[in-house]
C-alpha cells in the first residue's frame, strides 16, 4: 500500500514551495506545464488527497457554515439554531455550532479555531463580556481574512456586517402598553445592565410607553441585575434581589421583564410574598419559551420569533458567501469594499397568557 503524503512532504522532495504544489495541484496557470506535471505526477504516485483545509487554501468552500452563540440552554438560541439549520441544509451546507459560553476569550478561540480552515463563514451573538469590554477586533479581522459574518440579536454597528435583530425597543414598547391598558399604575421594570444591547433598548422601550402614556418614570421601580452573575446557577441571589426590591415598592401592579427567566422568578417571589397574579400584579417577559409556556401561571411574553431570525441568517450567510470571490482576500471589488450590508428587522408580537388580564 502506498503511504499517504501531505502537501508539505511534496514540497519537501521536489524542493518547491507549499504554495507552488497547491497552485499545481488546483491547475493553476502561474505554474509551468512541466512543473505542473512532475508535482500531479508525483501526487498521484503517493495517493495525495486533499483534506478540507487544504481545498479551503484553495478556495475556502467547504460548505459549512460556523454558528457561535453564548449559551446554549436558553429555549430562544434553540430555535435559532433550527431556523439556521433548516436553511442550510436545504441549500446544501452543514453546521457547526461553538459555544462562547459569555466569555470574551472562549469567543475568540471557537473562531480562531473554525477559521482555521472549517467553515465558510459565522452566525454568531456577541458574548456578554466581549460587550462589556467593547473589543469587536477578532470580529473585524475574521472579515478581513475573508470569511462573512451574520450577527443576530447582540450586535453592534463597530462591526460592518449583516445583521438580523428583533425590534427590541418596539417590543418594549407593546409590552408596557399592554399593562398600561390592562390599568396598572405602577409598572416596574427588572432589566440587565445598559451594556447589553438588547437589555438596554428594551428599556428605552419601557421609558418611551411611559413618556407617550404620559406617565412619568420613577428610578425606584426599575431594578438592574448584574448580568457578570451566572443567575442561572445562583438562582436564589436573583429572587433575594427580587424580594427586596418588591418590599421596597409594595404598590407594584404590573412589571415587565426583559427576559422570561426574571419574569419567572418575579412570579415566583410574589407568590411567596401572598401576593396573586394576574389580580394583584400583572406581569410580561421578553422571549417565548419553555419557561413560559409551564410557568404557574402561564407567561404572558413577547415572542421574538427566534426560528425565523435563524432563517433569515442563513439565507443572508449563503447568499453572501455564493457572491463573493475568492479569488479576493475579502469583501472587495475594485479594491473597494462593499457597503451593501444588510440590517433585517424582525417585528415582535405579545402572545397573551394568565399572567395578565
Amino acid at each position: 500500500m502506498k503511504r499517504k503524503i501531505t502537501l508539505k512532504q511534496i514540497a519537501k522532495e521536489l524542493d518547491v514551495s507549499v504554495s507552488t504544489v497547491s497552485k499545481a495541484l488546483s491547475d493553476s496557470k502561474e505554474i509551468s506545464e512541466d512543473t505542473k506535471q512532475k508535482i500531479q505526477a508525483f501526487a498521484k504516485l503517493y495517493n495525495y488527497r486533499p483534506n478540507n483545509i487544504a481545498l479551503s487554501l484553495k478556495n475556502r468552500k467547504t460548505k459549512t457554515i460556523g454558528i457561535l452563540i453564548p449559551e446554549i440552554v436558553h429555549h430562544f438560541f434553540s430555535t435559532v439554531i433550527r431556523g439556521i439549520e433548516r436553511v442550510a441544509n436545504r441549500r446544501g451546507y452543514n453546521v457547526i455550532v461553538g459555544l462562547s459560553n459569555e466569555s470574551f476569550t472562549k469567543e475568540i478561540i471557537n473562531m480562531e479555531m473554525l477559521a482555521g480552515g472549517s467553515i465558510d463563514g459565522f452566525i454568531l451573538s456577541i458574548s456578554k463580556e466581549t460587550m462589556l469590554k467593547q473589543d469587536y477586533h477578532h470580529f473585524n479581522a475574521t472579515i478581513d481574512q475573508g470569511i462573512p459574518i451574520v450577527m443576530f440579536d447582540r450586535v453592534v454597528d463597530e462591526v460592518d456586517c449583516d445583521k438580523v435583530i428583533v425590534d427590541d425597543f418596539k417590543g418594549a414598547v407593546k409590552a408596557t402598553e399592554k399593562l398600561i391598558v390592562n390599568k396598572c399604575k405602577n409598572i416596574a421594570l427588572i432589566t440587565t445592565m445598559d451594556y447589553i444591547s438588547v437589555g438596554r433598548l428594551r428599556t428605552q422601550g419601557y421609558l418611551e410607553a411611559l413618556k407617550s402614556n404620559n406617565i412619568e418614570a420613577n428610578p425606584n421601580l426599575i431594578l438592574k441585575i448584574d448580568d457578570t452573575l451566572d443567575v442561572e446557577n445562583h438562582i436564589e441571589v436573583l429572587e433575594n434581589e427580587i424580594e427586596q426590591f418588591f418590599k421596597t415598592n409594595p404598590k407594584i401592579d404590573g412589571l415587565f421583564a426583559v427576559n422570561e427567566l426574571y419574569a419567572v422568578t418575579a412570579m415566583k417571589v410574589a407568590r411567596k410574598l401572598g401576593l396573586s397574579i394576574p389580580e394583584d400584579m400583572q406581569v410580561i417577559g421578553f422571549t417565548d419559551g419553555v419557561l413560559s409556556k409551564h410557568a404557574t401561571p402561564s407567561l404572558t411574553t413577547v415572542s421574538q420569533h427566534g426560528q425565523k431570525i435563524g432563517e433569515q441568517s442563513a439565507n443572508l450567510l449563503i447568499d453572501r458567501l455564493e457572491a463573493m470571490d475568492y479569488d479576493k482576500p475579502s469583501y472587495l471589488a475594485n479594491n473597494e469594499p462593499k457597503k451593501d450590508f444588510i440590517k433585517l428587522v424582525i417585528e415582535t408580537e405579545i402572545i397573551e397568557r394568565e399572567s395578565t388580564k
